[in-house]
């Protein structure tokens, strides 16, 4: 208690006290930059959410679906995988891993911001294997789709950079992209901002996009940049000695600012709305929470299921079980697959062309304690049919 009591307790450290991992971009905020983290740290401690006994086996996942009106739902990279965009901290197929294996030590410098403006050539080399597919969405998000089409989303809150969510139609006011996305891109110089597409080109060609804003200011005044390095007669100015030693040609030629995708780098903050939409609006309207895709690990969003009223049901869909939160039922397995059998027993359509016609799974209630099932696709069934061999499902 004496060092909670001094004056040199700061708001980092108290987070550290309550257990909170510094997400990197925190690391160099000043101690004001931590304190909605400590909030929410605070209240998970005074909130620790116990699990609500009455749900816990899939179809309570369906009849909950079917009654409640505002569901929020938090996603992570898992539920984009099926595309083949890879998830960041996966072991060996990690995006991570990935830099790892190339000889990063520290693969999220890849994604410092001061590193990026020291150096944006780092991120322009790796950054293609990230870029999304404007095309093509998963049946997760289609999943997400429904749950706004029959007006029940409150609130998607990704913290995915891909901005797939909007291109399956999740309506703006519907989301928030905790973490940024590639939606657009704005200028590190004269910060003019651009959608996403048109530096993708760049993106998959490893090289930084200059601002074009910037390149044409500068092809605008060539005469004036030039006059700016004489004198009145004519002749070059003495440049005194503390000035930069490099070449007058280096010194006068002026640069376009680089584009950055506007996905929340390391030492950026999250988007404001972020905490505004989430203490001023949802937390007192939310009826039903729905994590998928993400093992909850980097804060703030991590904080968000302790944060909301224990009495809301909450449910979890992901390959492997969680332990640092309460989830009131774990459907573990293949995203993809789990939210088309929810869809099936809520009574819903779900249509989407990577779930194969007449697609049948197993759920299995591996933990009564903790409310634990897995759901696996039912293996096909060979049979003999008029003596040839088929498949039944």
């Amino acid at each position: 208690m004496e060092n909670i009591t001094s004056e040199k307790m700061t708001a980092r450290k108290l987070c550290t006290a309550f257990g909170v991992k510094i997400p990197k971009w925190l690391e160099d905020a000043k101690d004001e930059g931590f304190y909605q983290l400590l909030g929410l740290a605070i209240n998970r401690e005074l909130n620790k959410r116990p699990r609500l006994p009455q749900h816990k086996t899939i179809d309570d996942a369906a009849a909950l679906l079917r009654e409640r009106k505002h569901i929020m739902v938090i996603t992570g990279a898992g539920i984009s995988t099926s595309l083949g965009i890879p998830d960041f901290r996966s072991k060996n197929t990690g995006f991570y891993s990935r830099l790892r294996q190339m000889g990063y030590d520290e693969p999220e410098e890849v994604f410092d911001i001061h590193n990026f403006d020291e150096n944006p050539r780092t991120f322009y080399a790796l950054a293609g294997d990230i870029v999304p597919d404007l095309e093509k969405w998963t049946p997760t998000h289609e999943f997400i789709r429904l749950l706004q089409d029959k007006d029940k989303l409150l609130t998607n809150y990704t913290q995915n950079i891909d901005n797939v969510e909007a291109h399956a139609g999740i309506r703006k006011e519907k989301l928030i992209q905790c973490h940024g996305s590639w939606a657009t891109a704005t200028c590190r110089k004269c910060k003019f901002k651009v959608p996403g597409e048109d530096i993708f080109d760049s993106v998959r060609a490893q090289k930084p996009a200059e601002c074009t804003r910037c390149k044409e200011e500068i092809a605008a005044k060539p005469t004036k940049k030039r006059k700016r390095a004489s004198n009145a007669n004519g002749s070059r100015k003495k440049r005194s000695s503390d000035e930069d030693s490099e070449s007058d040609g280096a010194f006068d030629i002026p640069q376009p600012g680089i584009m950055k995708p506007d996905i929340t780098f390391f030492g950026e903050a999250l988007p404001n709305d972020f905490f505004d939409r989430l203490k001023d609006m949802d937390k007192d309207k939310v009826d039903l929470v729905i994590v998928m895709g993400t093992s909850m690990k980097v804060a703030p969003v991590s904080e968000i299921p302790n944060f909301l009223p224990r009495n809301v049901p909450q449910i979890y869909i992901s390959r492997d079980p969680i332990h640092h939160i309460n989830f009131d039922i774990n459907l573990l397995g293949d995203c993809d697959v789990i939210v088309a059998e929810l869809a099936r027993r809520a009574g819903w359509s779900l249509e989407h062309k990577m779930i194969p016609e007449g697609q049948a799974v197993d759920v299995t209630l591996t933990d009564d304690v903790d409310h634990i099932s897995t759901v696996k696709v039912r293996p096909a069934v060979s049979t003999t049919i008029n003596g040839r061999i088929g498949e039944k499902a």
